[in-house]
This record gives structure tokens, sequence and C-alpha cells, in this order.
């Protein structure tokens, strides 16, 4: 099929994720054909830096030899073969691999429960703590405490304990109620954990950066302030990794930064480099613990999805955690960090039309200076860029960069160059001489 052809197939039958169906129909976006390293390459041979990881997944970038070959070889091995009453070598070896490079301090996460997204990530994490605290006898723990402008993901749990009104108000009807609190207000956290502490069965956070919020970043010593009180109210604490983990922030977890460890930690995006679905609940001894009994007690968990640890999925993720190690994907990140900081004080912050930058790692948020929002700036920037030849996302009218962390120097310099231009064009303002551009 042509490209106009495929387009026009698009339109007469699929439904885009977090898209106005009607002004899609009136663009053309690029149909996305191959990709390799940190570049796409669309129908008409047109290519793009990816600046986004295509949805912040593609860690080690596209088509990256070593994960190729391990799902390839996977492959002429097993497809899929269910967790439910068997086992297989992927997923074993893989629980031990990310159980070891998981966060360490004054407890340890010792179990691994498969699922296929980071929405399904947390919903296992929100009832598993439910539960737990149902078989310990303490019923009346059935509250979630979360943050304002949270996102843990689009299933009913994931939303119920999902802080932003855009996304999540539609369907407050469907959803069980929590306790919404400011991030960084630690004071106003323990006021809610001190008068209703003993109804609430777990907080759960997204660590350091709320992403979907616009990059959100939280105040130095809130994470770990929180994990203080969460003990000092005996409020189990699930941390959301989802797109926070695996080096985005800069560590491979962003619970490493403050020394904090969670009862329960999600895992998403990364994990398997963005190659196929796959994502993990993490859990403490004493949580796992808590679920074991004769099959006649009934503590069992009774959660599971048809492609839980899927043997395709481990197998990439396992090469992914592998090329973390061989290629020392952390250790190479920091000049990265230093340049990437650089370049957006130099060229993105003297733009007259940015009001602010936030970053932690390579989690970029460019919040724009308001105007209508009919006018859907935050959009008209990523047609700009993507003319340039970059492909970035907005967050209403923040910009979100988050490149592949395998991502070059002068790649780098390209994309930051780029959404320069592309900020300058969309909104209008002239780009100062000072500014180097691509």
């Amino acid at each position: 099929m042509t490209t106009a052809e495929l387009r026009a197939a698009d339109r007469d039958v699929l439904w885009h994720p977090f898209t106005q169906q009607q002004g899609w129909s009136a663009e053309d976006a690029p149909i996305i054909e191959r990709g390799e390293g940190c570049t796409l390459w669309d129908t008409d041979g047109v290519a793009y830096l990816d600046g986004v990881s295509s949805l912040w997944c593609t860690v080690h970038g596209h088509r990256h030899p070593a994960i190729d070959a391990a799902v390839k070889a996977q492959v002429d091995r097993v497809a899929h073969s269910t967790m439910l009453g068997l086992s297989h070598p992927g997923a074993i070896e893989l629980a031990s691999r990310l159980l070891a490079v998981a966060p360490r301090g004054d407890r340890e996460l010792t179990r691994v429960f498969y699922s296929d997204n980071g929405s399904t990530a947390n919903e296992i994490a929100l009832k598993m703590a439910f539960q737990w605290w149902k078989i310990r006898g303490e019923e009346q723990r059935t509250k979630f405490v979360y943050l304002d402008m949270s996102y843990h993901g689009d299933t009913i749990g994931s939303v119920s304990v999902g802080g932003i009104d855009l996304f999540h108000s539609m369907f407050r009807p469907m959803l069980f109620d929590g306790i919404r609190v400011s991030p960084g207000d630690v004071d106003g956290l323990e006021r809610v954990l001190r008068e209703s502490g003993d109804t609430v069965a777990a907080l759960i956070m997204e660590p350091l950066v709320q992403g979907a919020a616009g990059m959100i970043m939280h105040p130095e010593g809130y994470l770990r302030a929180v994990r203080e009180l969460c003990d000092k109210y005996g409020v189990l604490m699930i941390c959301d990794e989802v797109a926070t983990g695996f080096g985005r922030t800069g560590t491979m977890f962003a619970c490493e930064q403050e020394g904090v460890v969670p009862d329960l930690m999600s895992v998403a995006k990364g994990l398997t480099g963005g190659y196929l679905p796959l994502a993990a609940t993490l859990a403490t001894e004493r949580i796992f613990a808590g679920f074991l009994g004769r099959f006649e007690e009934f503590r069992t968990f009774f959660h599971g999805h048809t492609y839980t640890g899927n043997p395709l999925a481990c197998a990439a993720a396992i090469a992914t955690l592998e090329v973390f190690e061989a290629e020392d994907t952390l250790g190479a990140l920091a000049p990265k960090l230093e340049l990437l900081e650089t370049l957006l004080e130099e060229s993105v912050a003297p733009l007259a039309s940015v009001r602010e930058i936030r970053r932690r790692g390579f989690m970029v948020g460019i919040e724009l200076v308001d105007f209508p929002v009919e006018a859907r700036m935050g959009h008209q920037v990523t047609l700009a860029a993507r003319e340039r030849g970059a492909i970035v996302r907005p967050l209403g009218d923040v910009i979100v960069l988050m490149p592949p962390l395998s991502i070059g120097a002068d790649e780098l310099r390209r994309l930051v160059a780029i959404t320069t231009e592309a900020i300058a064009a969309a909104t209008g303002v002239a780009v100062p001489e000072s500014v180097c551009t691509a």
C-alpha cells in the first residue's frame, strides 16, 4: 500500500489513544515503517530523531543487535507459555536479575509478579496491598493515598488513584474512593495519616518525577520523608517506577536517589527496551509471606493475565538488562546529562515563549507560557519539530523530551536545536542570536 492508501485505511479503521480523532483526520501524521538506533523512518523514507523513546520505553534505541538476537533466539524455542501452573527459564532468570538491580536499603524486594503494562502492574500492587491487610484481619484498611496530578495508568484501579482531572474526572462514578494529597507537602501528608492512617492500605506515588503531569519535580528529601511517614503510621508504600525506572532519572531506579525501598514497586516501559509488552510488580518478602497458607484458607492472590511473563518479552528484558551492564549505560549517561542541561539552558531557556524547564536525568518538561486552549500550542510545537526531523510529544503545553539513553552527543545537540526552532516557529517568537540551532 502507498502512504496515501495507508493513511486512508488508518482513518477508516483505527482509534488512536489519547487522540481526538476529528483532528487526527485532518493531519497527515508519519506512518513509521522502521527504526535503528535513535532514528525512525516513515513509509516515505523520511528520517526522524526519536525524541521521546517511542513513549519513554526504548532505552537502548531501536534494533539493538543484542536484544534483536535474544528475541530471535527465543522464537526458535517457544513464543508463549502460561505461568499458571507452569514456569519457564526466562521468567525465572529475569526475576532474579530484576531483584539484583532493585533498590537496596532498610528492606528488600524479593518477589516478582509479572503482568503486561504499567497500569496492570500498579493495579496488582493496589490489590496486593488491599488483600494483604484483609488477610491480617484489618479489614478497615480500604483506602489509598495518592498525589494530586498523579498518573498510574488507565485501568479502573489505577485511575482511582490518578490525580489528573482531565484524564480521570469523567470516570469518578466508576472508581473507589481515595485520599488525594498535594505533592511535596510533608506536613499535609502527616495530617492525613495521623487522622486516617488506620483506614489506609497504602500510599502510591511516582518517585521524584510525576511524568504525565508535565514532569513535575518533587523537592529534595520528599520521597524519603514519605517513606518515613508510611513507616511511622504503618501504611504500605507503593512506588510507581514505570516511567522513572531503567535509567530515566540518571540511576537505575529513582528510589535509589533517596535511599528508599518501597513495600511494592511497579516497573514496565523500559523493562524490555521497548520491544514487547511486559511489566512487573516487585514485593518484599513480608508482603509475599502474608499470602501463604493452606488452599482452603483462600489466601491466594487471585490475579493473572494470559501474557503474564511471556517468554519472548522476558528474553527481550534479560537482554535489555545485559546491555545496561555490557555498555555501562548509566556510566555513559553522566556526560550526556551535563550536555543536555547546558543545551537546554543555552538554547531553550532564552526563548520568550518558554516559562520553565523541568528536568531530572533524561526526563525533560519544557513548559510554555499561557496560550489559549484551542491553539493547542504544545501540539503545534510537535508538528513544527516533525517538519524539522524530530519526534517530540506534548503534555498540554509542556513539551516532553525523553530520548533513548543511547543517544549520541551530536544527536542530542540536534534534538535540542530542533526543539528550539520548533518552539520559536510555533509560538512566533524570535530565536536569540546567541542561540545555536540545527
